[in-house]
């Protein structure tokens, strides 16, 4: 995975460029060169084998044995394997390496006023440079469904057997067959796990200039006596003397100060997202730990209904058995980072809850009535027989009616259990985001960070003579160390007048 490009916030169009600051940022870059090479080998390697393998299967279906092919396959495997850990070792090596470096990095800085004048400065673009693109994308999908059934469960069968064998053995069987259906797709364990590691680096064909480029004699002056404050190299502002550095131009030992005019442009994109989703990983002892739990939960729901006169329970006590039989846990991991642009990141919601609480199916309410009317039938009904149907009746409607009530408020709760957070498909947003700002298809979308630097050194000598040429304009000879254009002096004519061009 390549890293990204390195950058100093210091180091920006027509600032002081901080030798120390320059020399840290190019060591850094030196050191992720073999990185990258090792990266680009492995890649060579991978790529080289993959064709392989695709012609090797063409030849095949083309009835040709290629046997020799194969058996360079073979030497092939053995190349990647040895590129995959010559990058391992560089990227551990290299790394230790760049870890004191980017610790000297600073995000804030404070630097000297740059002596550039920026009001009559322009900055402009220039296809200096050429677009081009690295890509590395690797993507791990990984789905397990495991359903955990537990003889335990039969506790609940039993409890709920008994509960209902007012209703009678049929009613009874398929509503205990359904509570332990329902139980059991709520225990399941489900994982759902996926892995996006994305890398591209870019460069970009304009390059920033400022141009035309003009400076302010007096302030960089004063900003070279603050940068170099010894008494042979400070510049004092008289004629006398500034004539005097003027005439030290070109000696071994001048020394300058550099001034960033220009760079070329790169960005890089480096972004990894995992997702694991889990689904209840009780183990048995566990799951047999929430049957009685269930047990009791259902018993006390019961206990309270019946003293109200009701049957079943009521939603509070549903939404703790559904707590207690479905536990979800989403674990998400991402990383992005970006050099030279801020992609749109999106946010994704994600339901969290159960799936159902009760099976609404009309035939299977079309089968209870019928059982119902079943074994409240009878030939001849006495009062007392007419009594009991009629409480029967009634109390299966309360137990429909809470079951409804139930799903219905469930329902409700898992509307409201939705959470925001990244996953690949906002990875996936974010680098399009990126590849389309790279590209320039909007020219309002400024890209890229700097990749290299054009330096504008800028002497004593030269700083005096543009003192002397902006002071003393028709005087001494115009000499600009910018991009001023200078008045040239009068020249004496053959008479010796002085004569203007």
């Amino acid at each position: 995975m390549p890293t990204p490009l390195p950058y100093s916030p210091s180091l920006v169009l027509g600032s002081i460029v901080d030798p120390a600051v320059m020399d840290n940022l190019l060591a850094i870059s030196a050191a992720q060169a073999p990185i990258d090479a090792a990266q680009e080998t492995l890649n060579s390697f991978i790529a080289m084998k993959r064709s392989l393998e695709m012609t090797t299967q063409e030849l095949i279906n083309m009835s040709i044995e290629p046997k020799d092919l194969i058996n360079k396959l073979k030497d092939v495997d053995a190349d990647v394997d040895k590129a995959a850990t010559a990058y391992a070792a560089t990227r551990i090596e290299q790394e230790l390496k760049m870890q004191p470096l980017r610790a000297k990095m600073q995000m804030v800085n404070a630097s000297i006023e740059s002596p550039v004048d920026f009001v009559r400065t322009q900055v402009k673009s220039k296809p200096l440079a050429a677009d081009s693109l690295k890509m590395d994308a690797q993507f791990f999908s990984f789905d397990e469904n495991d359903e955990n059934n537990s003889n335990t469960l039969s506790n609940i069968k039993s409890y709920v057997s008994a509960a209902t064998s007012i209703l009678g053995n049929s009613a009874s069987f398929e509503m205990s067959k359904t509570a332990v259906s329902q139980v059991s797709k709520q225990l399941q364990l489900h994982k759902i796990s996926g892995t996006l590691v994305i890398t591209a680096s870019c460069t970009h064909r304009d390059a920033r200039l400022l141009m035309p480029f003009y400076l302010d004699v007096d302030k960089a002056i004063r900003v070279w006596n603050r940068m170099f404050p010894s008494p042979q190299d400070k510049i004092r502002i008289d004629e006398t003397v500034i004539g005097e550095i003027a005439e030290q131009e070109g000696t071994p030992d001048e020394k300058a100060m550099h001034i960033i005019s220009g760079c070329s442009l790169g960005s890089s994109f480096v972004g990894m997202v995992h997702i694991l989703k889990t689904e209840d990983t009780a183990s048995s002892q566990d799951v047999e730990t929430r049957a009685k739990d269930t047990q009791a939960r259902l018993s006390l729901g019961s206990y309270f209904a019946g003293l109200k006169g009701g049957i079943g329970m009521d939603s509070s006590f549903g939404d703790d058995v559904k707590a207690l039989l479905s536990t979800q846990n989403i674990n998400s991991h991402v990383t992005l980072v970006t050099a030279g642009y801020i992609p749109t990141l999106k946010s994704n919601q994600v339901a969290i809850g159960v799936k159902q609480f009760a099976n609404f199916d009309p035939n299977a309410m079309m089968t209870d009535l019928a059982k119902l009317s079943d074994f409240t039938a009878a030939d001849r009904k006495t009062v007392q027989q007419a009594a009991t149907a009629a409480r029967t009746k009634g109390e299966f409607v309360q137990l429909k009616t809470a079951a409804i009530t139930s799903v219905m408020q469930g329902l409700s709760n898992l509307d409201d259990g939705k959470n925001k957070m990244l996953d690949i498909s906002s990875m996936m947003l974010a680098f399009e985001d990126y590849v389309k700002a790279c590209s320039g298809a909007d020219e309002n979308v400024k890209v890229g960070l700097p990749i290299n630097y054009y330096t504008k050194p800028i002497t004593r000598s030269q700083l005096a003579q543009m003192w002397v040429a902006k002071y003393y304009p028709n005087k001494y000879l115009g000499i600009s160390g910018d991009d001023t254009v200078r008045v040239p002096p009068p020249q004496a004519g053959a008479d010796g007048a002085s004569s203007s061009q």
